[in-house]
């Protein structure tokens, strides 16, 4: 099995997993985590195009776990991690691991953010180095093995 493929059957599983768990996926810190993970997964190279911003909110959208909250507040919620990233990324990107950390209280919703982060890095297709660098972070932040998310 080509590596692409095994990344696609892993994201699908991961977004199954999180379906499942839907209904244990609604405190505010799981909520301001994903929009954080989510944030620095779309700026995991530095920068955020127009296209890439809209293809990750068009995701945070649609994505069945987020219907949990309203989209209009996820969207804030993505949009102001995003303006943290762009005024200063070294300094924004450590403000957003810090809130992704807020997760790790409660074991399960630290790895559905993990897997938040995964399913969107890899949703264009490429999920690239830089992607999984920042997901390899967010899992140091979050007291979680990578090997666990093969990142």
């Amino acid at each position: 099995m080509a590596l692409w493929d095994r990344f696609k059957e892993s994201a699908a599983t991961m977004q199954t997993q999180l379906t499942a768990k839907k209904n244990e996926l609604k405190s505010g810190s799981f909520r301001d985590a994903s929009m954080a993970m989510c944030a620095l997964v779309a700026a995991a190279d530095g920068s955020v195009d127009p296209s890439e911003r809209q293809r990750v909110a068009q995701l945070i959208a649609t994505n069945e776990v987020l219907q949990n909250f309203p989209a209009h507040d996820l969207q804030r919620r993505f949009d102001d991690y995003l303006g943290k990233l762009s005024a200063d990324f070294a300094f924004g990107k450590v403000s957003l691991l810090q809130e992704v950390a807020k997760a790790k209280k409660k074991p399960e919703e630290a790895r559905a953010v993990i897997q938040i982060g995964i399913v969107i890095g890899g949703a264009d297709g490429d999920f690239d180095q830089t992607e999984r660098a920042v997901v390899r972070e967010a899992c140091f932040a979050l007291g979680l093995p990578p090997q666990e998310f093969d990142v």
